[in-house]
């Protein structure tokens, strides 16, 4: 995960400039800080698409012998039949 690095006074003045009150400013403040650390980059991203990849190339070879395994009863089966 990403930090994004601003000045927060400086945001405050702007905010305020822009018809804000101190208290509402300082709440928007508040809300940023606490959303930076669920921020992601595109290499995040690109890591957990990798990920999924993995894990979608084991789950097909693991439901591939699986497959395998119930043929193989099946015909012991038919032959006992």
């Amino acid at each position: 995960m990403t930090t994004v690095t601003f000045d927060t006074q400086e945001l405050v003045v702007e905010l305020e400039n822009s018809g804000f009150t101190r208290q509402q400013s300082e709440t928007v403040i508040s809300v940023l800080k606490k959303a930076q650390g669920e921020l992601s980059t595109k290499r995040d991203i690109e890591d957990v698409r990798r990920d999924m990849r993995e894990l979608e190339q084991r789950l097909i070879i693991k439901l591939g012998a699986l497959i395998a395994f119930a043929i193989g009863i099946v015909a012991v089966l038919v032959k006992m039949l």
